[in-house]
């Protein structure tokens, strides 16, 4: 958007055209110099003093021109995330709620209510320090915060209301980052959770279910969202084409993987297989088998014969890790559904995996995704895979030399 204007400029006593131009409506919190850029490339210092704004032309600009000015003066952040968020019509559940809850935000905090050509670049890290300082907000709520506003400025970027986007800066570079990092864990730790619950006579019948999010690297919601005919036992394979979610007094409801890649077809090993087999006939649903959004068919109930869905599985998981170390001298670490998921992945990678392959296996969209965010490589790892290496120069080497000694035999 940009506002018409007409320039009327006049000599002045050091030579330069003087210029003059009525504003309207002008924002009476301005009252500052500022720089504007014009289409014409000629660079003029304003003051808005009421409702005249001036600064100054070189002489030999037209006399009489019409010009575009940007108008960021007409729009506060507050109202600008809410253009942004309007222009969102297919955006995920959960993605609106994390829309709703930054213009929940933006309309308590006074940052909401500045004009956004007003807003640089240290106005928005100074205001991020002062989440993270002063309102007790961690790195990941600005980090979600930060992904509204940078898109949202950059709308207001390309619609001419500004000329730079403020937020388009590395956060770590200017608040701390205290968010915990979600490390895989080792395949001891693995084997000795999965085989205290298998032994439990409590929590093993949850046995098989964790056993297949070690094994597969699902989404917890993927895994929840399972129904009897998303498992092919003649083709031996899982088909991921949902989830299911629960969200308040909206209750359960199906919608797609969390991107365009989780749609895909995971094969089974024949231990998953077998976990599966196991599932469906212990399976205990209620008399009256409940249809999410044309779905039924679903793998876990809970005892009141409610869809067991993502928070019944964090619960158990905390609950065994819990029993496991009021039991044992060596504590587990922390280990979630997610954490599972970042196992298998990190798993499959050591194991020498093509990467392509396991990025389609674990639904990425990016392969940077894959490499740098669940590949939890170490020291132990790189020194194993030097190992490995070597081992197998030596055996090609082996094989080279025996060859080689064949052929001479043969032709003496």
């Amino acid at each position: 958007m940009k506002r018409h204007i007409n320039i009327r400029t006049r000599m002045t006593n050091n030579d330069q055209n003087y210029i003059t131009h009525s504003n309207s409506s002008p924002n009476p919190h301005y009252r500052h110099n500022r720089r504007i850029t014009y289409n014409s490339r000629i660079h003029i210092f304003q003051k808005y003093n009421n409702n005249t704004s001036t600064g100054y032309l070189s002489k030999d600009y037209k006399h009489t021109c019409n010009i575009f000015v940007p108008s960021g003066f007409t729009l506060t952040v507050f109202e600008l995330v809410e253009k942004y968020v309007a222009t969102k019509i297919n955006a995920r559940e959960s993605t609106q709620a994390g829309y709703k809850t930054v213009i929940n935000l933006l309309k308590k905090d006074d940052f909401g209510s500045k004009y956004i050509d007003a807003v640089r670049i240290s106005d928005a890290k100074l205001w991020f320090i002062k989440l993270q300082r002063e309102d007790g907000k961690g790195f990941s709520t600005i980090h979600s915060i930060r992904g509204v506003l940078k898109p949202a400025f950059q709308l207001a970027v390309d619609d001419d209301y500004i000329e730079k986007n403020p937020f388009a800066f590395d956060l770590s570079s200017v608040i701390v980052n205290d968010s915990a990092t979600r490390e895989s864990i080792s395949r001891k730790d693995e084997k000795r959770f999965l085989e205290f619950i298998k032994s439990d006579s409590h929590y093993s019948k949850y046995y098989e279910g964790i056993y297949i999010l070690f094994n597969t690297g699902l989404r917890i919601s993927e895994f929840c969202g399972l129904t009897i005919n998303d498992i092919d036992f003649k083709k031996h394979c899982i088909k991921i084409d949902h989830q299911l979610n629960k969200r308040g007094s909206r209750g359960y409801y199906i919608q797609g993987p969390k991107t365009d890649n989780g749609i895909r077809t995971i094969p089974m090993t024949p231990a998953v297989e077998e976990c599966f087999r196991t599932i469906i006939t212990n399976r205990n649903p209620p008399n009256k088998e409940p249809i999410i959004d044309g779905k039924k068919g679903f793998l876990f109930f809970d005892k009141d014969g409610s869809i067991m869905y993502s928070l019944h599985w964090e619960h158990y998981f905390k609950h065994i890790r819990d029993k496991y170390n009021s039991i044992y001298k060596k504590k587990l670490p922390l280990i979630t559904p997610h954490i599972c998921r970042h196992t298998y992945c990190s798993n499959m990678a050591k194991s020498g995996m093509n990467p392509k392959t396991l990025q389609y296996l674990m639904g990425h969209s990016s392969i940077n995704v894959t490499l740098n965010t669940y590949t939890h490589v170490k020291y132990e790892d790189a020194v194993a895979e030097c190992k490995r290496l070597r081992i197998t120069k030596k055996n090609k080497q082996h094989k080279k030399s025996i060859s080689k000694s064949f052929n001479d035999k043969m032709l003496k």
